[in-house]
């Protein structure tokens, strides 16, 4: 296998938060040069799989069979947003679950070239099912169709999609728990893949280190350019910490010059 496109293949179970690999002995031997090399810079720990008879049985076989792992492709080809909520279901894969009243998935055009990504769900959000609808969402689509229309660009809050990095509402709305961001994560993973946009605008703290990785602060990153797999991502403060009386002069003129980069990036 080429080591560019075994790299693709691991990078991917890295985003989907797999941290150990279990291989058919054959199938260790026939990538061990390539794959050792690579896992440890990924932080993926490679375990065999102790021997059996089937296993000895292939060791014997023609191992060029076995030259090729069989891996899932890094993004289903033709996935749709509705293929990936059916996948969702009524999720019980972490313990978000278990206070949430909806799933909240995304709302939007699912082939806008502007994609926002919050935290997670709030109390209003998990009433209706829909992210931003509360006090947050309501100052956001004044944020967008404010800043757009003093641009000159003819665009609404229904132009673009928004989705959370988690899909049911932290219990009080605490910050989600690693663990949670990991397991949810491969959902929004999916979703960015499928709308494939231009570029990505991700609100507030939680949402820039679960799409650029990055520990600093929002003030730090605020304003600036990241990647999220070669898609740019701009980061700018969550409406919520706008809505804060301290914070309404410096923070909410900072958002708004943060719009207008990422506006203008995508629209002109």
């Amino acid at each position: 296998m080429d080591a560019e496109l075994l790299r693709r293949y691991l990078e991917f179970y890295q985003d989907l938060g797999i941290k150990t690999l279990y291989r058919p002995a054959a199938v260790a031997q026939a990538l061990l040069p390539a794959a050792s090399a690579l896992m440890p810079t990924l932080g993926i720990e490679a375990v065999s799989q102790p021997r059996t008879g089937v296993e000895t049985s292939l060791d014997t076989a023609d191992k060029s069979a076995c030259a090729t792992p069989d891996l899932p492709a890094l993004a289903p080809a033709g996935e749709t947003l509705f293929q990936i909520l059916a996948d969702i279901g009524d999720c019980r894969r972490c313990r978000l679950h278990e206070q949430r009243s909806k799933i909240v998935f995304g709302v939007g055009n699912e082939r806008s070239p502007l994609v926002f990504v919050g935290e997670g769900p709030g109390a209003d959000e998990d009433a209706q099912g829909i992210p931003f609808v509360g006090r947050a969402g309501q100052l956001l689509t004044q944020m967008i169709e404010g800043t757009a229309k003093r641009e000159g660009i003819a665009l609404l809050r229904a132009d673009i999609y928004i989705c959370n990095v988690v899909k049911c509402r932290p219990p009080g709305n605490r910050t989600p728990e690693p663990d949670e961001m990991e397991i949810c994560g491969q959902f929004l993973y999916r979703q960015l893949v499928t709308i494939a946009p231009k570029a990505i605008c991700a609100l507030g703290g939680t949402a820039a280190r679960a799409l650029t990785g990055h520990k600093e602060g929002v003030t730090k990153m605020r304003g600036r350019w990241f990647k999220w797999r070669d898609i740019p991502v701009m980061v700018t403060y969550h409406p919520s910490y706008l809505l804060r009386p301290y914070n309404q002069g410096n923070p909410k003129r900072e958002a708004w010059e943060d719009l207008k980069k990422v506006l203008h990036f995508v629209y002109d």
